[in-house]
């Protein structure tokens, strides 16, 4: 098994490595009943002593993760056995995933009501228009099949996508920006290409799970930095900048996801002057800022960057069609043509056929169709915070946010999420518990919920559905003594 060790990290390395494990623990990389490596195995493998595995491995126990017992090896909690199967060399073969969430929670989207995922109802998305336009591309325009892309995106599509950031304040040339398979690849070459073991990344706390779990990977030193009502504290950033230069700062200023909130325009000017004081890259993640509510958010960061600090991603794929994968990535000078260089071993560039499926409809129907959209989010999310104001029970708190497709709820304290997870997938419901919205085991007590990817009717019967059962659950744990499972 490999593990990144950080010999230079403030965390020490038992910790490093029981964290990694209980990453890998909680995403089902190692499932439950693996078996792990010996502690002798385990020690050679990453050079370290017996003595710090052995530490880590009791971290892992004494937090209920794993069971070891002598002469039979540790397992992950809830499947010990003493047996090899067939399948025990896969869980000893090497590999390079520290943390991977994100496609552990999508693995629950056949559920009734999955409101875990960001994501917009299809009778809400312009799917047969950019449907038939790809269907006359392929019996009209069949080369277009045969013909790789290029690697920086096509040039007709990066001119539209340059006119419709300018109507957005954001200046830039179709030479400045390059396509990728939607905002997760563009994340996933910027760190690729600019982040490294031991490199510290800054983030927001909480933030998303697909970029935590890229900069995981590349072994980067993940410091998440607390927010209020205008977003990232950028003071408190500072400071921590002041101990340990930052390398990279990742943000979502516009309806934040998980949380929901935008960072305020004062904000964004320090942020930037930030990362000029610290010759250091801030990535501008940007797919909700189309999807406000009553007024457009502040600024984009990039529009207020003169002087290239800023990587600028901006995703289409949620609001048009998921399944085409669609984003572009603005970029200045040399920045840009590392993370060109990057894609071309990549992908060899991004199809071209869904590209020219969606520039007509981007370059003609594309505001007109927003605003519309806009009114029909603002409606369902007017209909989600009736419900809770409603039918929440005590304790239950949240921030009705002016964009995107989620809300952020705070659960009591006494709540057991995991357990409430499980008592709601029995119900056909799902949710995105906060603490995957973290790295490195932080607790949380907060909840993510999306209320725009099914229909009115079956959001409104799954609130409804989800909000008893959190109500009886709570009243079921206020009658229960004290270690007592719940069985609701």
């Amino acid at each position: 098994m490999h593990i990144d060790l950080n010999r230079q990290s403030r965390s020490s390395l038992p910790q490093q490595i029981s964290d990694t494990l209980e990453q890998r623990i909680a995403s089902g990389l190692l499932p439950p009943g693996s078996r792990l490596p010996s502690v002798r195995g385990l020690a050679l493998s990453l050079k370290v002593s017996q003595v710090t595995v052995s530490k880590a491995y009791a971290a892992l126990a004494a937090r209920g993760l794993i069971h070891c017992s002598h002469g039979k090896g540790c397992y992950v909690a809830a499947g010990e056995s003493g047996q090899e199967t067939a399948g025990d060399w896969q869980d000893r073969y090497d590999d390079y995933l520290p943390r991977a969430q994100l496609w552990h929670n999508f693995k629950d989207s056949a559920v009734a009501y999955p409101f875990h995922l960001a994501a917009i109802h299809s009778s809400l998305l312009p799917l047969r228009e950019i449907g038939s336009t790809m269907a006359s591309l392929v019996l009209e325009q069949p080369e277009v099949m045969a013909a790789y892309g290029n690697f920086q995106g096509d040039h007709e599509l990066r001119e539209v996508m340059a006119g419709h950031l300018l109507r957005r304040s954001i200046r830039v040339q179709p030479e400045e920006l390059m396509m990728t398979s939607g905002a997760q690849q563009g994340i996933d070459l910027v760190a690729r290409t600019f982040v490294g073991p031991g490199d510290t990344v800054y983030l927001e706390a909480p933030s998303y799970t697909g970029a935590i779990d890229v900069f995981a990977g590349r072994g980067a030193e993940m410091v998440f930095v607390p927010m209020d009502r205008d977003g990232m504290r950028v003071d408190l950033l500072t400071r921590l900048c002041d101990r340990r230069p930052p390398k990279l700062i990742y943000t979502i200023p516009s309806y934040q996801n998980p949380s929901g909130v935008t960072m305020s325009l004062s904000r964004r000017q320090r942020l930037l002057e930030l990362a000029r004081s610290y010759r250091c890259l801030i990535v501008e993640d940007d797919p909700f800022s189309d999807l406000y509510f009553q007024s457009p958010p502040p600024p984009a960061i990039k529009s207020m960057d003169a002087a290239g600090h800023v990587i600028y991603i901006k995703s289409f794929s949620k609001v048009l069609a998921p399944g085409c994968r669609m984003a572009c990535v603005a970029a200045d000078g040399n920045i840009l043509s590392r993370l060109i260089a990057a894609k071309s071993s990549s992908d060899l560039g991004s199809p071209l056929l869904t590209q020219r499926a969606m520039l007509p409809f981007i370059s003609g129907k594309y505001d007109a169709y927003a605003g519309k959209l806009r009114r029909q989010l603002s409606q369902r999310l007017e209909k989600a915070t009736a419900l809770l104001e409603r039918h929440a029970p005590p304790g239950v708190s949240w921030i009705t946010p002016q964009g995107g497709l989620s809300l952020w709820l705070e659960l009591p304290a006494s709540v057991n999420i995991n357990r409430l997870q499980k008592l709601a997938e029995e119900k056909g419901l799902s949710f995105l518990p906060g603490d995957v919205c973290y790295a490195g085991g932080i607790p949380s007590r907060h909840i993510r919920l999306c209320y725009s990817q099914m229909t009115e009717q079956e959001q409104e019967q799954g609130m409804l559905l989800f909000l008893g059962l959190l109500q009886a659950y709570l009243q079921e744990e206020a009658a229960a003594p004290s270690g007592i499972a719940l069985k609701l």
